[in-house]
């Protein structure tokens, strides 16, 4: 349920809209597809490499419907990091992650809290997904506050900043990770809206986000990119997608260059496959059983295993000498 004291409370009913939208290009594209994909288990079992057991293919046929609820999710990711242990890399920092109610977000918004910051969750209006996400930084001891809201509105992306230094305080650290992601068979299946809906949010929301955030970063700083390996070899299902993520790529190395000089340094992490609600709300449920099992690890990544990735970028005590860098975690390369 929607909340009408958030700080971005006037933007709710726009978010609301948006997700309808997103819905509506879902239901175009699925209308026209066949519904039965195939695809047989892998060969041989996934490597345990992690300091617990992740789940592996076939995972559970399942669809959502956009933006995807986490909370809906019958096999849930793994965000917790139950033995990453905090060091105060981040100490009384504050962040603020865009697409923070779940996934990624979620993951990254709780390891930031572990390293003492406070975060500010911006999110579409996956309500009872941000407030779980709330609950967790609050639970590492840490102030958060919940910013509805569709980064695609430069006035959302300017009323979010402010709403973050007015409560929070200050800005140290922007995390662009929210996203718009529909696959399509066809460039020809490619409405106009929907080619509109994936280059607003994915590009223009994280420049607006980034544009709106850099008169409040000072020396020390930095602003992190959810990019995607789609951005760096491509996926022939996800041609509007990958073309974004290509170009956050592109606008983080720019970018980089373009803020050095104030002390603020700019990366993205260029994840490979990773299970949160945006595939399920994306694919066919059969495509989704076999989710990740091409990769060298057999399995989709957990968000827990993307986000200390993050913490190490946002660091100054960590990072300082790393600026306009693009991270992969794809789960190997022999695949």
């Amino acid at each position: 349920m929607a909340d009408p004291n958030t700080p971005t409370s006037e933007f709710q009913q726009d978010a609301s809209r948006e997700a309808e939208a997103q819905r509506d290009i879902q239901d175009g594209i699925e209308a026209g597809e066949e519904k039965s994909f195939g695809g047989g288990e892998s060969e041989e079992g996934a490597p345990e490499t992690g300091a617990r057991a992740y789940p592996t293919p076939p995972l559970p046929r399942q669809k959502l419907e956009k933006p995807g609820l986490e909370a809906d999710l019958e096999e849930k990711p793994l965000w917790d990091a139950p033995f990453y242990k905090g060091s105060e890399k981040l100490k009384d920092m504050v962040a603020l992650v865009t697409g923070a109610d779940s996934g990624i977000g979620r993951a990254v918004a709780v390891l930031f809290a572990r390293e003492g910051a406070d975060v500010a969750i911006a999110y579409l209006d996956e309500h009872e997904d941000a407030q779980l996400t709330k609950e967790a930084v609050e639970k590492e001891g840490r102030r958060a506050i919940l910013l509805p809201g569709d980064v695609s509105d430069p006035a959302y992306a300017e009323a979010a900043v402010q709403a973050t230094v007015e409560q929070l305080g200050k800005l140290d650290i922007l995390v662009n990770n929210a996203v718009f992601q529909q696959h399509a068979k066809s460039i020809e299946d490619i409405t106009d809206e929907h080619f509109d809906k994936t280059l607003k949010t994915n590009l223009g929301g994280y420049f607006y986000m980034a544009r709106a955030a850099v008169p409040h970063l000072k020396p020390g700083s930095s602003i992190l990119m959810t990019g995607s390996i789609t951005g760096i070899d491509g996926s022939k299902e996800l041609l509007d997608y990958s073309m974004t993520k290509g170009g956050i790529h592109s606008f983080a190395r720019s970018l980089a260059s373009n803020l050095i000089s104030k002390g603020i340094r700019v990366n993205v992490v260029a994840p490979g496959p990773v299970w949160t609600p945006l595939n399920p709300a994306d694919k066919q449920a059969d495509k989704i059983e076999q989710f990740g099992s091409d990769t060298d690890m057999k399995r989709p990544a957990q968000p827990e295993e993307i986000a200390p990735a993050f913490v190490f970028l946002a660091s100054p005590q960590t990072a300082s000498y790393i600026t306009g860098e693009i991270l992969p975690i794809i789960g190997g390369y022999g695949s």
